[in-house]
């Protein structure tokens, strides 16, 4: 009887005209304005053995049927009679592996032959240390463009090991926007440029390519790597963190130009050396083996739905119909981010009526298996984060939400 009310509790509780995860939405609407003011939507929960619409900034979602495949293989990964987490790192089955998602990488991506790629542990936070002691073996300065969390964090770990300069930052603007090329004071003979090309928590977006001239042009993707076309021989590094918008957290993939590296600092640490890695294929010591095989799913993925190309197209969407229903609440929601550099992938709000009203917001969204909207602990409000793996009904179903909070709010 316990069971049975349980059950039906379970199936009262509230979920968008749908069942949170790969169900049809009943209530579509493309922006919260389209809304009538006393909208209804029908409602009913997702039952605990159902998955939740994962907004999380990363770890992030992960394409369900590259899962379903990882979950098939697990303990027999292709009738080798082992799981890939079992296997030597220099056998044949894991060594097919790893050379398979180096190539689709490439292929993926369109990397020159004079680039190395390389799949490093540590994630992007340890590039901060390596790009200075590979790129500026014997100091000097580097530039850095500030434009939110992360690219502070890189220019202080840089500032370790190399004078720093900051030519620009939005920092007055609570990194709502980025400052015009124009503005940049570059430092001549700097080592590198340093920008991050998505900050995560603030949600804005580099959309072009800054020209830095002879200087080689470094960025972080991590949240935004794969999302759309990558110009590859216009950088000098591209690094990140691959827990976002690739595979499940513990890998970082450098992309570096052959010219880098080959000196590096005499203290620099044996695994930050981006010679000696690539010397060894990623594999001095034993690599993050089972991050590197489910990444290499996700690149098989995203080249069988048309490349990077395909991709942007579909973030593209998904971005333009949570960002419609935040500029069309009348005010009820707020973007903070200027509207050319709001991300694709992060896309933070506010509620006008104030932080008690966030709050139900937020705990009425996880009822319905809408997850991790809860923006970051340093801006507060909330943060949607639509990553390449999150579907298109993943949006509209938070979308359909805001429009029926509003309504009874």
């Amino acid at each position: 009887h316990a069971i049975k009310m349980a059950a039906l509790a379970n199936m009262n509780a509230v979920t968008l005209g749908s069942r949170v995860a790969g169900r049809n939405v009943a209530a579509r609407s493309s922006s919260v304005a389209a809304r009538p003011a006393r909208a209804t939507v029908v409602v009913r929960a997702a039952a605990t053995t159902e998955r939740k619409f994962n907004f999380s900034a990363g770890p992030a979602c992960l394409p369900l049927d590259v899962l379903e495949e990882m979950k098939e293989d697990l303990v027999n990964y292709k009738g080798t009679g082992m799981s890939v987490m079992e296997m030597s790192h220099r056998g044949k089955d894991f060594m097919k592996i790893a050379s398979e998602a180096e190539a689709d990488f490439r292929e993926l991506v369109g990397i020159p032959d004079n680039y190395k790629v390389l799949f490093l542990q540590g994630g992007a936070s340890s590039q901060f240390a390596a790009i200075p002691m590979n790129l500026a073996p014997e100091g000097g300065v580097a530039d850095f463009i500030v434009t939110g969390a992360w690219g502070k964090k890189a220019l202080e770990e840089a500032g370790k090991y190399m004078d720093t300069n900051v030519v620009a930052t939005s920092k007055a603007s609570n990194f709502s926007t980025i400052p015009p090329v124009s503005e940049w004071k570059l430092t001549p003979g700097a080592k590198f440029v340093h920008i991050c090309s998505n900050e995560t928590i603030g949600g804005v977006e580099f959309k072009d390519i800054p020209d830095t001239g002879d200087v080689p042009l470094v960025a972080d993707m991590s949240s935004n790597y794969l999302s759309k076309p990558i110009d590859v021989k216009r950088y000098g590094v591209i690094y990140g963190g691959v827990q976002k918008n690739i595979g499940p957290a513990g890998m970082a993939i450098v992309i570096v130009r052959d010219d880098l590296i080959g000196k590096t600092n005499p203290n620099c640490p044996t695994m930050f050396d981006y010679q000696l890695m690539a010397d060894n294929e990623s594999m001095y010591n034993t690599p993050p083996c089972y991050t590197m095989y489910a990444s290499g799913l996700v690149f098989k993925k995203l080249l069988k739905m048309g490349g990077l190309e395909a991709v942007e197209k579909l973030n593209q969407a998904k971005a333009k119909l949570l960002y419609d229903a935040i500029d069309g609440s009348d005010g009820y929601y707020v973007s903070p981010v200027q509207p050319e550099y709001r991300s694709l992938m992060n896309v933070p709000f506010t509620l006008s009526g104030g932080e008690d009203l966030e709050k139900k917001f937020l705990k009425e969204a996880d009822a319905l298996g809408l997850e991790s909207l809860k923006g970051h602990r340093s801006v507060g409000g909330a943060r949607a984060s639509i990553y390449n793996a999150m579907p298109v009904e993943g949006v509209q179903t938070l979308v359909d939400f805001m429009a029926e909070f509003k309504a009874k709010n």
